[in-house]
């Protein structure tokens, strides 16, 4: 597995990052599902798919690390951001690679997030917000998340201009997968994502930064459901959330509200 050292200013925005080993021997990323077409990982927070501008390092980022582990060649078919954890699928060919590409791009790949966000969410909701295309100047394109609530904490310590600090553990179904998707939809309805230091809010990302020991984007991808491109079979993947994300929630419980 791998870890993500962080340097924050005073604001929660991360002014610098390192990687290590976890204390694990070396046992690399824990692997949910394989077969001889493909292989579903558990990602880690901090570490990209694959190389980009963002980093050229060969050494960082899944796929050449996967390759290593595995002893063969693997191709990514979709993405999560460097930040965000959980379940992630990689071909172990090109022909694979093309059919769960066009799976994803009509839909038949069922994604499930869970969130930590700023904030009392509704019970459920459906955000419909178009989005522009980050790669495209002005281009718009629909996008949708739907979304359940699941806990609410509420911290007796106060983040200006309010008393105290609440939060809601959520449940996110995005129908559509453009960049940054949930990041910026959350954010549309004034309930960012904590720690994150793009689309969140400072002030909060420092309160459980200090109290909680938050030091991550709090954005998992729990689940994958879709039929196997090549035995047709439905497959439905759940990842558990890291240590780095239960710590937080675990961290929390005290303050946990009565259903509202």
């Amino acid at each position: 597995m791998i870890s993500l050292g962080i340097f924050y200013d005073d604001w929660g925005n991360i002014l610098e990052t390192f990687f290590h080993p976890e204390r694990n021997h070396g046992s690399g990323f824990e692997l949910l599902y394989q077969d001889d077409h493909l292989v579903i990982v558990n990602k880690p927070s901090g570490l990209l798919v694959h190389k980009t501008n963002i980093d050229f390092r060969a050494d960082k980022n899944m796929v050449y690390l996967l390759k290593r582990q595995l002893g063969k060649w693997v191709y990514p078919v979709h993405r999560l951001d460097k930040a965000t954890s959980g379940a992630i699928i990689f071909a172990f060919d090109k022909g694979t690679a093309s059919q769960l590409c066009e799976f994803f791009a009509s839909k038949r790949i069922q994604k499930e997030y869970i969130a930590l966000v700023r904030g009392y969410v509704k019970v459920n909701g459906h955000i419909d917000y178009p989005l522009k295309d980050l790669n495209r100047d002005g281009v718009m394109q629909d996008a949708q998340t739907y979304y359940e609530r699941l806990k609410t904490f509420e911290h007796p310590l106060p983040v200006r201009p309010y008393d105290t600090a609440r939060y809601s553990v959520i449940k996110l179904l995005p129908k559509t997968g453009r960049q940054h998707q949930i990041r910026r939809h959350l954010k549309h309805i004034f309930h960012p994502i904590v720690g994150d230091t793009c689309y969140g809010d400072g002030k909060h990302n420092l309160h459980c930064r200090n109290h909680f020991l938050c030091e991550r984007l709090m954005l998992h991808a729990s689940k994958l459901s879709f039929l196997h491109p090549h035995t047709h079979r439905p497959l439905e993947i759940e990842a558990q959330a890291p240590s780095s994300f239960q710590s937080v929630i675990t961290a929390l419980k005290p303050w946990c509200s009565a259903t509202i």
